[in-house]
């Protein structure tokens, strides 16, 4: 019985090793380092710090790796974790385009120079999130610190649990559901694409064929239209395109103004307008110019990445 149970967990179990990860923490607290890495968090945030003063555009990426990390089992760091096979979570289609590890990778050598074998990656990626976002005029927030760093990284569940940018406002609604979050943090949390870029193939069949008729989606502004399809032909898989053009480098109020004037990138971004709830924050937001937008997005940011599920 035992070494089928073995077998079972064996083949379900993508076999992945980060190193230098660990898992000796327990429980969610501020201050969680005081006593055994009482730098740690001073430490991450001036190597973070000597990154996004170089390339302010890794801010979005690294927000982007938390979000990933944390639609999948919690926010564990399981995204961090390679397996023999590419069946990892990092291997999903969807995170295939995720960048930064090398900002992690960094930021964790600085903190076991200093405290061997205490601070959990999966602490680090919330903490590195966080504070790239402050460093481009982006809102801050309280990190509650002791996650555990997962150990199972699964492809499949990536595929199945991370949203996607062609969701419609149904899909979007399950989807963020599945996890907890109701309609006020899917309108929040899409806020975060007033940073970053996207490859053309996330919204390509938005310019080319919407339909499977060589259409466009009717949804977008023709003008945005034409701009886009300057940019992205047909079946390009490497330009990148800025999801907020024009300050896609800084956490500003933008992104709500472009979903008001049929702009957003995405088609999840479009679907906002398609529920009361969202449409109605959006419209708020664009005419107060997202007055409530910081404190909204650190509010449920952190509401979130707070839970173990």
């Amino acid at each position: 019985m035992v070494v089928g149970k073995r077998v079972f967990l064996f083949q379900l179990t993508v076999v992945a090793v980060l190193v230098l990860c660990h898992s000796n923490v327990q429980g969610l607290s501020l201050g969680y380092y005081h006593k055994t890495c009482p730098n740690a968090e001073s430490i991450i945030r001036k190597t973070t710090y000597g990154f996004i003063s170089r390339a302010p555009t890794l801010a979005a990426p690294l927000l982007r790796l938390h979000f990933h990390d944390c639609f999948v089992r919690g926010c564990d760091g399981s995204v961090l974790l390679n397996s023999s096979n590419r069946q990892a979570e990092r291997d999903a289609f969807p995170n295939l385009s995720l960048r930064g590890y090398h900002v992690i990778d960094t930021v964790k050598s600085a903190v076991e120079k200093a405290c061997p074998g205490v601070v959990s990656c999966a602490d680090i990626v919330a903490l590195v999130a966080r504070d790239s976002v402050s460093m481009i005029h982006g809102p801050s927030w309280e990190v509650p610190l002791g996650r555990r760093d997962g150990r199972i990284s699964r492809m499949n569940e990536a595929l199945a649990n991370l949203p996607s940018p062609f969701f419609n406002i149904t899909q979007l609604k399950q989807n963020f559901a599945s996890i907890g979050l109701n309609m006020k943090d899917l309108a929040v949390l899409s806020g975060g694409h007033t940073i970053g870029t996207s490859h053309c193939v996330a919204f390509g069949n938005r310019l080319y064929n919407f339909t499977g008729r060589g259409d466009t989606d009717p949804s977008l502004d023709p003008n945005y239209v034409a701009q886009l399809k300057k940019k992205c032909k047909p079946g390009d898989t490497t330009t990148l395109v800025e999801m907020d053009p024009g300050s896609f480098k800084t956490f500003d109020d933008d992104y709500y103004t472009l979903i008001t004037k049929r702009r957003g990138l995405f088609e999840s971004d479009a679907a906002l307008l398609n529920d009361a709830e969202t449409k109605a924050y959006v419209f708020h937001q664009a005419s107060v110019h997202a007055s409530t937008f910081a404190k909204d997005f650190a509010g449920r940011w952190l509401r979130w990445v707070k839970w173990e599920y």
